[in-house]
């Protein structure tokens, strides 16, 4: 075991020397790669005029693909549904990025307690700054296509709290954002101080993570298999520098929130607990799946509204009855975007139990992803057969 003057506790991780050398080379590593330059500039230089008619993502990420109003849309159109899924997808990423700003100084704070583990927080910090870059550029691109497009946000919003829902369009109400509040309050003063549960906000996060780092590496691919990357659209080159910084992301999230807690002492009762709370919340923000955006698990009654406004916009210029007829076509039938995303969520939780599968401290629910998985075709078309049912345009 490592000693030294200074040691208060009976583990370090420097015990650990093979978790010790994948942090080390990891930061290493996301510094030697760091695309924070790179999405700056992209995001000073961006113009959407330059990419307003080219897809930015591959075809099958777009904005209702699949659904009867793909399939009767224009090529224009699609070209507009194609890029509005990178400004509805990115929207959701910088809701989970903010979250992760505050949390990894939070997470830090805990970790940083014990001694050694300055490494750790190293890793953390890099991906603050890179965050940040991030969030400005996704901003940045979403808020000029919506502007140019209708005119006023509809998947974006202005910079909000951690404390507002993460999941942008949510099954929520007043009640329920109150009380997710309180636990989240409850967590960051816990997890400030606590070394334990610091490490297991990283194992949260990259369950929260995990079908991000899925779709993405898919979202990237147009980039990377564009014929001239040097004159390919922006947006679909920051999709893939920020997929390239959310691989280390990704890494630092399974090295701390699984291996990491190899070198603490073993968790209480009340520790285990609240880590079981925290595992279930995700699993319970994550139990819808969407056919609108397919990879953001969205509660697709909450995005009616915003769907409405698009069909009613000048780029599909439906009157009201049409409109009505159309929602009702996508999200009240069986299609083969309805499918894709069911399927894009049945991978994700069996993805999620496996990245578990090592945690002895979580309980079967979360172990296997009960709540999750409860999830179907069936109940989501009746779902939104009586949401739509009652359905007023705002």
């Amino acid at each position: 075991m490592h000693t030294g003057l200074a040691q208060r506790q009976t583990r370090s991780l420097l015990d650990d020397v093979s978790t010790v050398r994948k942090l080390e080379f990891n930061l290493r590593r996301n510094a030697e790669q760091d695309h924070t330059t790179l999405i700056d500039d992209a995001a000073k230089r961006f113009c959407y005029a330059d990419c307003r008619h080219e897809y930015w993502n591959p075809e099958n990420f777009s904005l209702l693909w699949g659904t009867p109003v793909w399939e009767q849309s224009s090529a224009a159109q699609r070209v507009v549904l194609n890029q509005l899924y990178w400004v509805a997808y990115y929207a959701q990423i910088v809701s989970a990025e903010i979250a992760t700003i505050f949390l990894n100084q939070v997470s830090a704070a805990g970790i940083y307690t014990l001694e050694d583990f300055r490494l750790v927080c190293d890793n953390l910090d890099l991906e603050t700054k890179q965050e940040r870059a991030h969030i400005h550029a996704f901003k940045t691109v979403g808020e000029a296509v919506e502007h140019t497009l209708f005119g006023e946000r509809l998947f974006t919003y202005p910079m909000r709290s951690l404390y507002d829902h993460t999941m942008v369009f949510a099954d929520s109400n007043a009640a329920k954002d109150f009380w997710r509040r309180l636990q989240i309050q409850a967590f960051t003063l816990l997890s400030s101080s606590n070394a334990f549960l610091g490490s297991q906000y990283l194992l949260v996060r990259g369950l929260r993570t995990l079908n991000g780092k899925l779709v993405q590496h898919r979202l990237s691919s147009y980039y990377l298999q564009h014929p001239d990357r040097e004159h390919a659209p922006l947006p679909s080159a920051i999709s893939y520098w920020h997929f390239m910084d959310e691989s280390f992301h990704f890494n630092t999230s399974r090295l701390v929130g699984l291996e990491v807690p190899r070198v603490l002492e073993a968790p209480t009762n009340f520790e285990r607990w609240v880590v079981n709370r925290g595992v279930a919340g995700c699993q319970r923000d994550h139990f819808h799946f969407s056919v609108a955006v397919n990879g953001i698990f969205w509660y697709d009654p909450a995005i009616f509204p915003v769907i409405y406004k698009i069909f009613r916009s000048p780029v599909f210029a439906m009157d009201d009855g049409e409109a009505r007829a159309m929602m009702e076509a996508c999200f009240a039938r069986e299609s083969d975007g309805l499918t894709a995303a069911a399927e894009t969520h049945r991978i994700a939780a069996e993805s999620y139990r496996a990245f578990v599968e090592p945690v002895t401290w979580l309980n079967a629910g979360n172990r296997e992803m009960r709540t999750m998985r409860k999830n179907a075709i069936g109940r989501y078309l009746a779902g939104n057969r009586s949401q739509l049912a009652g359905f007023r345009p705002k």
